[in-house]
């Protein structure tokens, strides 16, 4: 097990939670350049390759005739539908109010470990889950306000809910895969299919290869995806990934603050009142007894 300093380890969850939590405004700078089922497949296939030969220097964990039906399932929720959902949410909903609906995973991820897990399940565990969705209800009206659709607090759900399966799967098969194979190819998997969705349902020519549009998707390939995804999985294998899970409450705070910023988004009273439901909801349901 690899050993770091706590300053060590606290960079390296800071350097997470920001890149993750600037995605979001980001993608939807982006998205102003490029159609949303190409921009998924191109962002995600890059970080694959980026991630590429790190894998091959672990070539004989990938043991892929035994563990190919994990690499798919996996590529399946947490590539294809996560990004390509978000990616497509993001053109119905300002930037932070999208992430900060997203960040019920814990909470969704608290239900299926009780249901499918046999987790345990207690007062404050339930508190904790009718808070979430109290908040996602008060963050869903206050929207009206920014005069966004149904469909985007759907897409954002939908985002949630494949998040969470997809944390689920790999949670109990992921033991049976090497760890940096199974991003790497989830990444070239998810990438590939949605690259070539894209290609019948888009049109390349649509893409504006503007500067700005080419730094944030580089930025978001290399620093979100690739190095984002491998900073993660070293923070498992050092044995710290309750501490990272402990921490991404700060994700949505991040990207509305930054939407606030690039983007010029409103943060209204109604946004913070939900967030700090969700907030709340996360705590509770993930807290150590």
């Amino acid at each position: 097990m690899i050993q770091r300093t706590k300053l060590q380890t606290g960079l390296l969850i800071v350097f997470l939670v920001i890149v993750w939590g600037v995605n979001w405004p980001l993608s939807k700078i982006a998205l102003a350049y490029v159609p949303p089922v190409l921009f998924s497949g191109i962002r995600t296939l890059l970080g694959g390759l980026l991630l590429l030969p790190v894998a091959l220097t672990n070539f004989g964990r990938m043991r892929f005739k035994e563990t190919w039906p994990i690499y798919l399932m996996s590529a399946l929720l947490n590539v294809v539908l996560y990004y390509g959902l978000q990616t497509i949410g993001l053109n119905h909903l300002p930037a932070g109010l999208f992430s900060a609906i997203v960040f019920l995973q814990p909470v969704l991820v608290g239900i299926f470990s009780w249901l499918w897990l046999g987790e345990s399940m207690n007062g404050i565990k339930l508190t904790g889950l009718l808070l979430g969705f109290a908040g996602v209800g008060i963050i869903s009206s206050g929207g009206l306000a920014f005069h966004v659709s149904a469909m985007g607090i759907l897409l954002a759900l939908g985002t949630a809910l494949c998040w969470a399966l997809g944390t689920i799967y790999v949670k109990k098969k992921g033991p049976l895969a090497d760890p940096i194979w199974l991003v790497t190819l989830q990444l070239m998997i998810g990438g590939l299919f949605m690259t070539s969705a894209g290609s019948m349902i888009e049109n390349w020519s649509d893409i504006d290869w503007d500067p700005a549009f080419v730094a944030c998707l580089l930025f978001i390939a290399v620093f979100v995806i690739a190095l984002g995804w491998l900073v993660f999985y070293k923070l498992i294998a050092a044995g710290e990934a309750s501490k990272v899970a402990s921490y991404t409450f700060l994700i949505p705070l991040v990207s509305i603050l930054s939407s606030a910023v690039f983007l010029r988004e409103s943060v209204t009273l109604t946004l913070l009142a939900g967030l700090l439901c969700i907030l709340a909801s996360i705590y509770m349901v993930n807290r150590r007894a």
